[in-house]
């Protein structure tokens, strides 16, 4: 069994068992918002496709009543990235880093009507 969701703007292929890192979401704590509290589940309901015992559902564009359901099991930042500005014969040269925030998942389990 597996689906492709839609969340932070991307898709993902996930099943259940995977760990995933996706785009930084809040997500819902009980008794405070600490960034470094972890939640119970979250559940994505933009399912984009579905398949279980091949038997292919396609959403157009979701698939109605679909939801995946995850537990949050850390947010933190990714490596730095180096980005370096160089203009040639112009003196300028410019270099910054970037860590990217993301939340890694674990996929509990895939739901249909």
């Amino acid at each position: 069994m597996f689906a492709v969701i839609k969340t932070g703007g991307k898709q993902y292929l996930v099943s259940p068992g995977d760990k995933i890192k996706i785009e930084k979401i809040e997500t819902p704590t009980k008794g405070g918002s600490a960034s470094g509290e972890k939640a119970k589940e979250i559940i994505f309901s933009q399912v984009l496709l579905m398949m279980k015992s091949r038997i292919v559902k396609i959403g157009t564009p979701l698939i109605k009543g679909a939801k995946v359901t995850a537990r949050v099991l850390k947010q933190d930042r990714a490596k730095k990235v180096i980005v370096f500005k160089y203009k040639a014969k112009k003196r300028y040269q410019k270099k910054i880093g970037h860590r990217q925030p993301y939340t890694e998942v674990e996929i509990i389990k895939i739901q249909s009507k």
